[in-house]
């Protein structure tokens, strides 16, 4: 009897091939593929395009993300003028981001962990950190919850679950993973979230957070606001690839990209993104589109790789404050006059916090060796005792008048 042969099979067993995985004979370098849709819920006018894409959230829950975006820019407004004047020494503003920050943060609880970059003040305020506590820390005085040791908008509040923002682009995304992974551990129901720019998603630290997310199904939510522009370089040379959103089919991980410029999108596609991280326990990537209209910094001078008239033609077409009060007005949930009031309160309230910080004398010398160590160790106390005595010493070139008093 003729033996029988087995029929190859076509499922591909190596250990390294995923489920599903097949052999084929037709040689194919893949170099095409669909570009993933931008989810939107409302057009530039306000208009909620579907019916019932529309999240549901109450008025009151709306004023207040409407009410912190113009605040927002306001501080903006402010602070950036406050740095061209010598009395801050930095600032970075939001303009053209602030539906990006505050819908994902309407859409969050407390209890979850916040990562920054530096461009998620309004994420900050909308959670509880005070004006006054924001103007404290871009002085850097000794109400300043870091004891004046970051420079400014480097905010952070531990009552408040927000990890202290740092300069170097991409270092909180696998702190961000390692942090998510904490909480699946201890059973906490609450999650990460991560924020970061298109340009830190070119940092190794981008690649290798988002892989220990996966691998381990950490709770975390990994939101890239993509700005187009990065610190200074175009997105057209950032990358060749479909976004950043691409990126994360590569890792294994739920993806979606939402129109940056509408809150209600962005609130609903983290409100959704939370529901996965917690109850499914596995990381989620936003990308978010936007437009930054600002400097990258007080530092940048944006005209040297983008004309003036595309951030005008951006400003007049479409600004995620004018789109989500145009929403408001469509629902009669706000007129003319309260957004003048509005606005004329929230000038003051930051004019106020602004001269309040202005005013408090700087940290204390002794902080400069402090809260590193339990026990200050013995080459910190001598080098502590040098200063002190060159600063009795030389008193015309110490002035600690600006500085508060040791306790």
């Amino acid at each position: 009897m003729p033996r029988r042969l087995t029929p190859f099979l076509k499922q591909v067993s190596f250990p390294g091939a995923v489920s599903g995985s097949v052999f084929t004979e037709k040689m194919d370098f893949l170099s095409e593929y669909p570009t993933i849709p931008t989810f939107r819920v409302m057009d530039t006018m306000g208009k909620v395009l579907v019916a019932d894409q529309a999240p549901k959230i109450s008025k009151e829950e709306c004023i207040a993300m409407y009410s912190t975006m113009v605040r927002l820019n306001q501080m903006d407004l402010i602070l950036y003028d406050a740095q061209r004047q010598g009395r801050i020494s930095f600032y970075m503003t939001h303009y053209g981001e602030e539906a990006a920050i505050i819908g994902s943060a309407a859409a969050l609880k407390n209890d979850d962990v916040f990562f920054g970059q530096y461009r998620e003040a309004g994420f900050m305020m909308y959670r509880g950190f005070s004006i006054q506590q924001l103007m404290h820390q871009c002085y850097g005085n000794e109400k300043d919850l870091g004891k004046g040791r970051q420079m400014p908008i480097h905010y952070g509040s531990k009552a408040l679950n927000i990890q202290t923002i740092s300069s170097p682009l991409g270092p909180q995304i696998p702190q961000a993973a390692g942090a998510a992974y904490a909480l699946k551990r201890e059973g906490k129901d609450a999650c990460v979230v991560c924020f970061f720019g298109e340009g830190a998603a070119s940092e190794g630290d981008f690649h290798a957070g988002l892989n220990i997310a996966a691998t381990t199904e950490a709770p975390v939510i990994f939101f890239c606001r993509n700005n187009g522009y990065a610190i200074s370089t175009p997105a057209h040379e950032q990358y060749r690839g479909d976004g950043i959103a691409s990126r994360g089919h590569g890792y294994g991980m739920h993806t979606i990209r939402v129109d940056g410029n509408d809150i209600l999108a962005v609130y609903k596609a983290t409100k959704e993104a939370r529901r996965i991280a917690i109850e499914d326990q596995k990381p989620v990537l936003i990308e978010a589109l936007s437009y930054r209209v600002g400097h990258h910094s007080t530092s940048d001078d944006s005209s040297a790789y983008r004309s003036k008239k595309e951030v005008t033609d951006w400003q007049s077409k479409d600004s995620p404050i004018n789109r989500f009060r145009k929403y408001l007005e469509n629902k009669s949930w706000w007129s003319e006059e309260e957004e003048q009031a509005m606005r004329k309160s929230a000038r003051k309230e930051i004019l106020d916090a602004f001269s309040n910080a202005e005013k408090v004398k700087k940290p204390a010398v002794s902080n400069l060796f402090t809260d590193v160590y339990d026990e200050m160790p013995w080459n910190l106390l001598e080098q502590k005792g040098k200063l002190e005595e060159l600063m009795k010493k030389h008193p015309s070139h110490f002035d600690l008048a600006s500085y508060a008093p040791e306790k």
